[in-house]
């Protein structure tokens, strides 16, 4: 039967004792992790968000009654107890921050039974992610997520007292927004009192903060919630939290140098890392051509090569039809692999397909020096040699290329290398690289709506020195745009935006907007510009991927209380679902088949 606690006031909590407290009388109370009878004797392993506390029940201490209770505890029943500390009669459990500890009670309340949980509660658990999700509640008592979420709440507080420092202010912008199609799909909410029309959840609060610049409040900064409607991934939910700042009166080095110092804070109060300033910085091309990604991951080699000189008129036809096609010849070094069964290699293509290659081209520097090769038989031994050597190639190395446009090209060999220092364990993951990718291109082409697309958003400020290519060479202008990358995931981006009506005008015309249709989306950001606009830039950061990372967790879902799977879906409320017919009456909706 269970027990209220009848005025009992908890002390401290389970893993806050130590050494320390030896001698006092404390009272406890939490979960039970299990329960062992010793017949005269039973130990009970008290769990709460702190850690696990030893409570010994003897019945010449605690009384028949209690020990009577003691007996019936069971996992996850929550308890309360009242007892002395005291130094472990046996050898300290080196496992747990109590272990030196154990508390003889005097007295134990049945708070609350359980049915036995569908999974055990244990860190590291095995139990399958969709059953887990199912009963997040319980879950989330493991100690590794109250340890991940626990930490978020700290790397929260910091970031609110450094920017509290540097004069932000925290300032709260509307979830209930207008619809702009520009960017991912937005998730939309009918409106009841105006039929037809609807509000957009927002992805960003980007117009918002910049009319806050306009308003004179300087520094803003909010831990925003955002949503968008698009396929997830490892690191992506449809709904998630961003750092989100702006500043005024700045260029791209003060916002840079404010989010630096931020993250170093950070990382040096939450899991005592010195992070070095200032961070490694790298323009967009060089990222692209080095790494064949906008987010790199620097903490292992393998970079790429363009060979298309050494092989242009070669004999190879899927070579030279590439360069043919206005396309590139890159590749990359896998050293000492030359060996790699031909299973493998043939594993490796099928994955470069996947990223849309044609295939893969291998070449083997055996172990003697010879060469073991996809295409060795139409090409010159010069020309092979011209190639190794340009790849850096030695005895034992294994040179992959890949030939097509060069965007493909990128794509490929930039995928290409994660996978396969994944597979060779060459990845460090108590290495924490940071750098900032700058000079984005102001543009990209989309095959699919044949125009120029935004690469970050409609407001970004080109590089002052490409503005005179904004009518006749788009896709040459480079943006003022950067994004902070850690570990291969950009975790973070931003850009100085357009102040100038003109220059915003002329962006508009290069993205196909006509005058009427730059208004109609985005009129009362132009209407607000009329009125004297202080230069401005910011940034955003990726609240619940900065943790995913501190914490060295393989999906954002560990760090995240109540996530959504693969579907965008929640398995434990069961949402989205199906409402009534009245509801969607009111809101003047039909559901078509």
């Amino acid at each position: 039967m269970a027990e209220t606690m009848k005025g009992l006031k908890r002390t401290h909590r389970c893993g806050e004792l130590s050494a320390a407290n030896i001698g006092e009388t404390v009272t406890v109370m939490g979960w039970v992790q299990k329960q062992r009878n010793k017949g005269g004797i039973i130990f009970v392993d008290l769990r709460d968000r702190a850690g696990i506390l030893q409570i010994i029940f003897e019945e010449e201490e605690c009384g028949a009654e209690n020990f009577a209770k003691a007996e019936k505890l069971r996992s996850e029943f929550v308890a309360a107890v009242t007892g002395r500390v005291e130094k472990r009669a046996a050898a300290a459990n080196e496992n747990l921050a109590t272990g030196e500890i154990e508390v003889r009670a005097l007295q134990v309340r049945i708070l609350s039974e359980a049915d036995t949980p569908p999974f055990p509660i244990e860190a590291d658990s095995r139990t399958k992610e969709e059953l887990r999700l199912k009963y997040r509640y319980l879950d989330l008592r493991r100690p590794d997520l109250q340890r991940n979420l626990i930490l978020r709440s700290k790397i929260a507080d910091t970031i609110r007292t450094f920017l509290s420092e540097e004069g932000f202010l925290e300032i709260e912008t509307p979830i209930l927004n207008k619809s702009t199609p520009e960017g991912a799909r937005d998730y939309l909410v009918p409106s009841r009192v105006h039929p037809g029309t609807f509000y957009a959840l927002p992805q960003s609060p980007q117009i918002f903060k910049q009319l806050l610049m306009c308003s004179g409040y300087d520094r803003y900064f909010q831990v925003a919630k955002c949503f968008r409607d698009e396929d997830l991934r490892a690191d992506r939910q449809p709904e998630f939290t961003q750092i989100d700042l702006e500043m005024s009166f700045v260029d791209v080095d003060d916002v840079i140098d404010a989010t630096e110092r931020m993250v170093a804070r950070v990382c040096r109060e939450a899991i005592g890392l010195e992070v070095a300033l200032p961070l490694k910085r790298m323009t967009w091309n060089e990222a692209m051509n080095r790494f064949g990604s906008d987010k790199p991951d620097t903490r292992f080699g393998m970079e790429l090569t363009d060979v298309s000189d050494i092989v242009r008129g070669c004999g190879f036809g899927v070579f030279t039809g590439a360069l043919e096609a206005g396309g590139s010849v890159r590749g990359i070094n896998v050293k000492g692999q030359a060996e790699m069964p031909r299973k493998k290699i043939d594993a490796l293509v099928e994955f470069a397909k996947g990223y849309g290659a044609k295939g893969l081209a291998y070449l083997s520097v055996l172990p003697d020096g010879s060469y073991k090769s996809s295409f060795a038989k139409f090409m010159t031994e010069e020309e092979l040699k011209a190639l190794v050597e340009a790849l850096g190639g030695q005895p034992g190395d294994l040179l992959l290329f890949a030939a097509d446009k060069l965007k493909l090209v990128w794509s490929v060999l930039g995928a290409l290398r994660i996978e396969i220092a994944r597979q060779l364990e060459l990845i460090d993951d108590n290495q924490f690289n940071f750098l900032w990718v700058t000079e984005f291109p102001q543009f990209e082409w989309s095959e699919e709506e044949e125009r120029y697309v935004a690469m970050h958003h409609p407001f970004t400020m080109p590089m002052e020195e490409d503005l005179e290519l904004l009518e006749t060479e788009p896709g040459r202008v480079r943006a003022k745009a950067y994004d902070i990358v850690l570990n291969g995931v950009e975790l973070g981006g931003g850009s100085v935006r357009i102040f100038q009506s003109d220059v915003q005008e002329r962006m508009f015309e290069a993205l196909g907007f006509t005058k009427e249709k730059a208004h109609e989306q985005f009129g009362f950001l132009l209407d607000a510009f009329k009125y004297g606009v202080p230069p401005h830039a910011g940034l955003a950061i990726g609240f619940d991927r900065f943790v995913m990372l501190l914490v060295k967790a393989d999906n954002i879902r560990e760090v995240i209380a109540f996530p959504k799977v693969k579907d965008a879906s929640c398995l434990m409320s069961d949402a989205p679902n199906l409402v009534d017919e009245k509801q969607l009456e009111e809101l003047h909706l039909r559901v078509t088949e």
